[in-house]
């Protein structure tokens, strides 16, 4: 859905505005694409220590279990030097704040790890950076035809660009969800997933000023911003996931007593 509409919002581009709409959007790609690529490379290195199975043993095997069960590559782990408790991934990366160690258990730690392997395992550490980018496509493209274009094409261009918003939102709530239940199955305790997001709801205020874009991370509702919900929140609420672990649970408990 996502990529129809990008493909209208590009088509709409070039009636609207012929040879001249067409460079624009493929300026906008090329500038895009050079930025996902300089921000691949520079903006997740500050404050990142890689993990060293010496120092802390139970962490580094057990996302290497959690890897081998998910049959994946054990991926590159690194701790932030940041007190506040949050995690993302990228690539093939897993980044958990030493923060998380202040107010959760291992078990619990682990389970984070286990919901960002689910976005690797899952491809949502590349679905998501181009999801954001095609975001910044529609944006430009929209404010372009907005100025340029006539009151049919404006009106055309801002149902896109809404559709697209509403189809983000529904796409990244739906792979969180899919992290979700990728680590419950992956984990040996899976209650400590449940126990972890019941933790970690009562830092969402800390984490607003650290919530990194583009990428899968912990955290349910970092981008929300009251004014402009509709638009930006891209996460399930911590209520709504534990819930869905809930269910999930039980119905893995019913599954196993059945075999």
């Amino acid at each position: 859905m996502l990529y129809f509409i990008l493909a209208l919002e590009v088509i709409l581009v070039l009636k609207a505005l012929g040879d001249i709409g067409l460079i624009m959007a493929l300026s906008a790609m090329s500038t895009l694409a050079l930025l996902y690529v300089w921000a691949t490379r520079h903006k997740f290195g500050e404050n990142l220590i890689p993990l060293e199975r010496e120092e802390i043993p139970w962490l580094y095997d057990g996302i290497a279990e959690l890897a081998k069960k998910a049959g994946v590559q054990m991926p590159r782990v690194y701790l932030c030097d940041d007190y506040i408790p949050n995690a993302y991934s990228f690539g093939n990366t897993i980044v958990l704040s030493l923060g998380l160690f202040e107010v959760l258990d291992e078990d619990e730690i682990i389970a984070v790890a286990a919901h960002e392997l689910g976005h690797i395992k899952n491809r949502d550490t590349k679905w998501f950076p181009l999801v954001t980018y095609g975001r910044f496509l529609m944006l430009i493209t929209t404010l372009i035809l907005l100025i340029a274009g006539n009151a049919a094409v404006k009106v055309a261009a801002l149902t896109l660009y809404i559709a697209y918003e509403l189809a983000r939102s529904d796409f990244m709530k739906k792979r969180e969800f899919l992290a979700d239940e990728t680590a419950l199955r992956l984990l040996t305790i899976p209650m400590s997933l449940k126990r972890a997001l019941e933790e970690l709801k009562y830092y969402e205020d800390l984490r607003m000023n650290v919530r990194v874009n583009a990428v899968p991370s912990i955290e349910p509702g970092i981008e929300r911003e009251k004014r402009f919900a509709f638009f930006t929140e891209t996460h399930p609420s911590y209520e709504e996931r534990i819930l869905r672990i809930t269910f999930e649970m039980n119905n893995l408990m019913r599954i196993k007593q059945v075999q």
